[in-house]
């Protein structure tokens, strides 16, 4: 349930965000409008608008909201864009970034944990997003049914890309990755109309790791 408090503090939160990391205004209006308080563990509901990842059980975490935006930045999302989220978690990310890509766009949300994936089923069917299909499976794998995609992001840290994420990424289409294991880097892979991958290390960061054929080990 939507409150005055929650709306003034996610709107103050947003903002900041907007000015620390110049965000362009469909990442700003998308997270504007998205219930980060209602993605949460009822525990955790009022630190809902701190900028910190929160735990979600299962020893995962909901990112960082200056996270969520950094990723929604680097991938440059656009109208109609389907996209591929590998560890959906609570779903929080994949309504972001279905607010983004508009009805006419798709995100589908792969996650290994089956009780995450109903919550995050759950939490995206009663906030409307119809855009959204949440999938249990290997997300290192990626999903080779709805592919190839325009876009595709990792929400948790590979040991290396995996292979079948850039084979499944669309020609002049772009995939950010987190990989390493104590000391990790966001990667953006580009792969060009011929085929040809590049890679940009864009900095430092945290996140729990990918498991999985072509992640850890569990």
């Amino acid at each position: 349930m939507e409150t005055n408090e929650f709306g003034k503090k996610r709107e103050k939160l947003i903002e900041r965000l907007r000015y620390e990391l110049n965000l362009s205004d469909k990442v700003v209006e998308a997270m504007k409008k998205v219930p980060r308080h209602l993605f949460v563990p009822p525990a955790y509901r009022s630190e809902a608008y701190v900028d910190a990842p929160l735990p979600i059980g299962k020893g995962q975490t909901i990112s960082a909201p200056h996270m969520v935006a950094i990723m929604c930045e680097l991938l440059d999302l656009k109208k109609g864009d389907k996209v591929l989220e590998v560890g959906a978690g609570c779903g929080y990310h994949a309504a972001v970034v279905a607010e983004i890509v508009g009805k006419d766009g798709k995100v589908i949300a792969i996650e290994r944990i089956p009780e995450l994936a109903e919550m995050a089923k759950r939490n995206l069917e009663t906030l409307g997003y119809d855009n959204v299909l949440v999938v249990v499976g290997d997300g290192s794998k990626g999903y080779e049914k709805e592919a190839p995609y325009d876009k595709i992001y990792v929400t948790a840290s590979a040991p290396k890309i995996p292979e079948p994420l850039i084979e499944q990424l669309k020609p002049g289409g772009k995939l950010v990755i987190p990989v390493g294991n104590f000391t990790q880097h966001l990667y953006v892979v580009e792969k060009d109309e011929n085929g040809n991958v590049k890679k940009k290390n864009w900095g430092a960061v945290r996140f729990v790791p990918l498991i999985g054929e072509y992640g850890f080990d569990e």
